[in-house]
């Protein structure tokens, strides 16, 4: 092959237009332009599973069936498999059942097979092959090519996992953030979750449920870090508290049972959480801190306070306590109670307590909607360093 039609065939697959393509329909683009130039009928992208060290299918043309069936093999076995444990081109000139394990390649008819690995700083990260319905001796030449393509598909794969674990993540924050508030007889309730992270989720939420008994249960929580595994630990642990709920009537002694499953099921995860509840009247609250910060009441004819509750540690440091701590709160008529994660006040370069005075000075005693406004707006938390969740409950006068 002469060195200009060489290049040719290298810029189809290096062109500018392909950086503006998303992951998914780059990994397609590649593909489509690796079987017009290297004229084979099938390609395929394999990525590895790093816990359960196996190639995953995860594009493909002309093996489409290998996408929907969900195929998967360990390193070592089959074609794709050895590529994998030797990290070197291989090419199998004469497809048989000994050579390959994937019976969507058989199936299909492919007789001639070339792999490369795809690595990143030599750590594997998968397989990129293609194949003829007929049979072919791939040369050095098309072995240089798709290990280009391959490099191609490993600067495509950074972009992939941030979209899909946004994407995840969002779906899940959005299925467990509350869409609308129990409308509850006596009581007012709005809410605000923003995040403060280029993913867009994070590990805040807010709950708010009915139990049988006719309280009601209000949660805020934190669990640090950003992103998919910080939104499915919040899954876990938002899910867990519900529960709990339903048997315990002691927002301390639900915290405690809380604190067990994350330590246990959610080792490393460091949480916070607020628990109260109201009682069916709203005369009342029982409240009970993990390590999260004070809530702020306001109460018409006072000033605007700290809640004055006892803050025990967070939940998943591994150290039995001795007990949790609730607090009896009387909800005078009109008061308004505003809880909240740490991104609400906290400030780079600030004390901490300074963010918390200015909440405070904030509050206006005032329908809840018009509470969350004037908080988030007073605030300034338009572009937050840190996740927010925010949750209001007014006491309407009699």
């Amino acid at each position: 092959m002469g060195d200009e039609q060489r290049l040719r065939r290298i810029e189809a697959v290096t062109d500018a237009t392909l950086s503006r393509l998303d992951a998914a329909d780059l990994f397609d683009e590649l593909l489509d332009r690796v079987r017009e130039l290297l004229k084979v009928d099938t390609a395929a992208i394999l990525l590895l599973d790093t816990r359960a060290r196996q190639l995953v299918a995860t594009a493909a043309r002309g093996l489409e069936e290998e996408i929907r069936q969900g195929f998967r093999v360990s390193i070592g076995r089959g074609f794709a498999g050895r590529i994998a444990l030797t990290r070197r081109p291989v090419v199998v000139d004469h497809v048989a059942p000994d050579t390959v394990v994937n019976p969507v390649l058989l199936h299909t008819g492919v007789q001639s097979l070339l792999g490369v690995p795809i690595i990143e700083r030599d750590d594997l990260v998968g397989v990129l092959h293609v194949g003829t319905l007929t049979p072919r001796r791939f040369t050095a030449d098309d072995i240089r090519l798709l290990e280009l393509v391959a490099d191609r598909v490993r600067l495509a794969l950074p972009a992939r996992e941030n979209s899909l674990d946004q994407n995840a993540a969002l779906a899940l924050q959005r299925s467990l953030i509350p869409t609308e508030l129990p409308d509850v007889p006596g009581l007012e309730l709005a809410a605000r979750y923003v995040p403060g992270h280029a993913s867009g989720v994070g590990g805040d939420w807010y709950d708010v449920f009915t139990l049988p008994s006719g309280w009601l249960g209000m949660v805020v929580g934190d669990v640090s870090g950003h992103g998919l595994q910080s939104a499915v630990v919040m899954g876990r642990v938002r899910s867990a508290l519900r529960a709990y709920a339903l048997v315990c009537d002691d927002p301390a002694e639900a915290l405690t049972l809380l604190d067990r499953k994350v330590v246990h099921f959610e080792a490393g995860n460091l949480t916070t959480a607020l628990y109260a509840m109201i009682s069916p009247d709203g005369s009342a609250m029982h409240v009970s801190l993990a390590g999260h910060p004070r809530p702020v009441l306001a109460v018409p004819g006072r000033p605007n306070t700290v809640l004055d509750v006892h803050i025990d540690p967070p939940l998943g440091i591994g150290r039995l306590l001795p007990k949790r701590h609730t607090t009896r709160v009387d909800f005078l008529p009109g008061a308004v109670l505003v809880s909240y994660t740490d991104g609400l006040v906290e400030r780079r370069g600030e004390v901490y307590d300074v963010g918390v005075a200015r909440l405070m000075a904030a509050i206006p005693l005032a329908p809840v909607e018009t509470v969350c406004a004037t908080v988030m707006a007073t605030l300034d938390v338009e572009h937050p360093s840190d996740d927010i969740a925010l949750l209001a409950v007014r006491r309407l006068p009699v």
